[in-house]
């Protein structure tokens, strides 16, 4: 079907009829005002990655920016919350497909954070008819039935939900404007804004949101000034939208104030994304000798460098006045092994007591059946308080503390083995369209495969990618693997009865992006351009 395009606009992908409610000419001009006010500012804020990115591989550290030491010697704190973020102890994630919406939303937790994209496969057709549920859940008319006819409906009783869309480094590659491709993020932000900001304040939860992968406090300075453009255009009160932050790189560990501060008439707090954290931490310190990181199922919460990121998150927020949120814990029930299961939900009771008892206000889960352990963990360190904002945290860190990146052993060959497969096993999904896979019984995002590939990556370069048995990671030892866990996954997936044709274009995927010389900075980039 043809639609009414704002000028300048163009979408080259197919419309269905559903599509309509969503691509209207007044949403899409929203985006395209968006766009041309500050898509020049979104480029040279990607540039400027690339740019430190240079420095850091010649050998600069990152520290604390002297430039802004007012802001963080200062007095301020962050506006006033909505009473509906006063209270988040467990926030559950997921895609925005129908089912997981209404599972989400029918959990139990106190907020669910829908997701446009780390857990969400970004072809063109899971983009627009996310939207479309999301516009019909806040509706409370949304409803699905499986195959097997099993109906899926909303409780009366619902999480507060909270939208994360696409990161500055992500196009919307069907839709430009001027010529020009749009930003993933404000193609999500502003139509699910446009269709339903009103529509949540008018429900007392919203609209708010969760924002990915910033890097400085400029780049969290853009979203700002991109809320107040769209709240003036759309009549709303200046301060309306709240965004959480996703603290999920190693640069913005030293920004966290700054970025507040730019937020502070629109922030919801801060929350440590820690598997895009390990993931920045490779990738921004990839060529530096001296820097490897052992096994990923060694990277805990509790090693030095994650431990400490995670406690001056805690000390930032609450100084601030702000949430703090603790990050996912990935483990989820395992059917049918019972010692398995109870092995998995004393993880996830150990990573909640730790988040609660250092002052976190909350934490994520990734399954609708954790949400209740996460809430008894929560529940007796806070009682009958809806958060633990009034807890200050008095520790003094430095550039040291979040630089110190132990353990560096061991890495063992199953560790490799285990990336291998989990990379290809998750890549295949993805270009299958499905962006959140339960992998050897945790959930995993694109997160999960970008850690994969960037470790092996580094233990093939680095002199200190040695496996404990004395043998150096080599580039034919992964190929060797590569094939060997290919077989694996598919004979998995197969005996799940699901095609395995994508699987096969994941391995050569996988082998490109992790033995490539030169460092592919994110995976989905070019499996965006690969896909529909």
């Amino acid at each position: 079907m043809s639609l009414n395009l704002p000028a300048g606009m163009l979408i080259n992908a197919p419309i269905q009829a559903a599509y309509a409610t969503i691509l209207t000419h007044d949403a899409l001009a929203l985006v395209a005002k968006l766009h041309r006010a500050f898509e020049s500012r979104r480029q040279e804020l990607l540039q400027a990655r690339v740019a430190r990115q240079v420095r850091i591989d010649a050998g600069e550290m990152p520290d604390f920016l002297p430039e802004t030491k007012h802001i963080r010697e200062s007095d301020w704190k962050i506006a006033p919350l909505p009473k509906a973020l006063e209270r988040r102890r467990t926030e559950i994630t997921g895609p925005v497909e129908a089912k997981m919406i209404i599972n989400a939303y029918n959990s139990g937790a106190d907020s669910y954070m829908t997701d446009f994209e780390d857990s969400n496969s970004p072809k063109w057709d899971n983009q627009i008819q996310g939207q479309v549920n999301l516009y019909k859940a806040i509706r409370r008319q949304l409803s699905f039935t499986n195959e097997a006819g099993k109906e899926y409906a909303l409780n009366e009783k619902i999480a507060t939900l909270q939208i994360r869309p696409r990161g500055w480094h992500l196009d919307e590659k069907h839709v430009t404007v001027d010529g020009q491709r749009v930003s993933g993020g404000i193609f999500d932000f502003a139509l699910v804004l446009f269709h339903n900001a009103r529509e949540q304040i008018a429900r007392g939860a919203g609209p708010f949101f969760y924002l990915p992968k910033m890097e400085s406090h400029l780049e969290a300075r853009l979203w700002n000034d991109i809320f107040i453009m769209a709240q003036e255009h759309i009549g709303l009160p200046r301060g309306t939208i709240k965004a959480t932050v996703l603290v999920e790189t190693i640069l913005a560990t030293f920004e966290m104030e700054e970025i507040l501060y730019e937020l502070r008439e629109h922030s919801a707090g801060l929350n440590a994304g820690r598997w895009d954290y390990i993931f920045s931490c490779i990738k921004k310190f990839k060529k530096n000798p001296d820097f490897c990181l052992a096994n990923r199922g060694a990277i805990t919460m509790e090693v030095p460098f994650m431990r400490s990121y995670a406690l001056q998150l805690v000390k930032i927020c609450h100084k601030r006045g702000a949430p703090a949120m603790g990050g996912m814990s990935a483990l989820i029930p395992i059917k049918n092994d019972p010692e398995a299961n109870e092995k998995a939900l004393a993880g996830i009771r150990h990573d909640k007591t730790r988040d609660a008892n250092d002052g976190f206000d909350g934490g994520w889960v990734a399954h609708p059946g954790l949400v209740g352990i996460a809430a008894e963990e929560f529940q007796k360190v806070l009682g009958e308080r809806p958060n633990q904002w009034e807890k200050q945290r008095d520790e003094t860190f430095t550039a040291a503390d979040f630089l110190n990146f132990q353990p560096s052993q061991p890495i063992t060959e199953a560790g490799v083995r285990n990336n291998i497969n989990v990379g290809i096993h998750y890549l295949g999904s993805w270009l299958a369209g499905n962006g959140c896979v339960p992998i050897h019984n945790l959930m995993e995002d694109a997160a999960t495969a970008e850690i994969s590939r960037s470790q092996v990556w580094q233990w093939v370069v680095s002199p200190k990618g040695v496996l404990d048995d004395g043998r150096k990671v080599t580039a034919e030892m992964v190929r060797g693997m590569i094939a060997e866990e290919l077989a694996k996954v598919k004979a998995t997936v197969s005996a799940q009865g699901e095609d395995t044709a994508s699987y096969d274009q994941a391995a050569v995927i996988f082998d490109r992006m992790s033995l490539t010389p030169d460092y592919p900075e994110f995976l989905t980039l070019p499996l965006y351009e690969a896909m529909d």
